[in-house]
């Protein structure tokens, strides 16, 4: 129980996407990373959790843990997935390291009934005010420098909502945090994490 807690305190955005899932889902975890996401929502719902993810260390990371791990990368689709396969999908801020995001995002919801989808707000004040002052951002959400991001496709909260409107993508619900609290004014200038719950109209 401490360690849910613990999860719950730090990382809000695990809290929000536990709440946006039922007990004993079918998850499909995409750039699953070390799987602690898959790891808290195993414990907090008993979900039945599969990773996918590319880097070898976060593979072995995975299994060290105990987390259903596939090793595969993401831009060669998801193919290997029959559709409607999953109750829910996840890609959690690796949206923006995606070279062809339009692709895994509608992969993602033939694969599942529900998609989640979080990203770094490029459209957060701080990242505004750096590019007035003629740098590329660098924040707690867009850690790398300019040479060494692996970022190619970052988008404001505007941005995805028009992508979703163009490709008959409905918005179940929408969260926007700082620091980990929820921000409802103005959020696409006071937020700096995105957090979507899609699924196809």
């Amino acid at each position: 129980m401490q360690n849910n807690v613990k999860y719950t305190i730090f990382r809000q955005d695990f809290a929000i996407i536990a709440n946006w899932l039922k007990f004993g889902d079918k998850v499909l975890d995409l750039g699953c990373g070390d799987g602690e996401l898959l790891k808290f929502l195993g414990a907090t719902l008993e979900i039945k959790g599969y990773g996918v993810e590319k880097d070898d260390d976060n593979v072995l990371a995975c299994v060290k843990n105990g987390t259903n791990v596939i090793q595969m990368d993401l831009e060669d689709g998801l193919s290997g997935f029959e559709n409607q396969s999953f109750n829910t999908v996840v890609l959690s801020q690796t949206l923006q390291a995606m070279h062809n995001t339009e692709r895994i995002v509608l992969e993602m919801l033939r694969v599942g009934e529900e998609v989640i989808v979080t990203f770094p707000n490029f459209g957060y004040w701080r990242n505004r005010l750096q590019i007035t002052a003629g740098r590329m951002p660098v924040s707690k959400s867009l850690p790398y420098q300019w040479f060494d991001t692996p970022n190619v496709h970052l988008c404001t909260l505007h941005d995805f909502d028009d992508f979703c409107k163009n490709h008959n993508i409905d918005i179940l619900e929408r969260k926007v945090l700082t620091e980990g609290q929820e921000v409802s004014l103005m959020p696409n200038l006071l937020g700096s994490l995105a957090m979507y719950r899609l699924k196809h109209k």
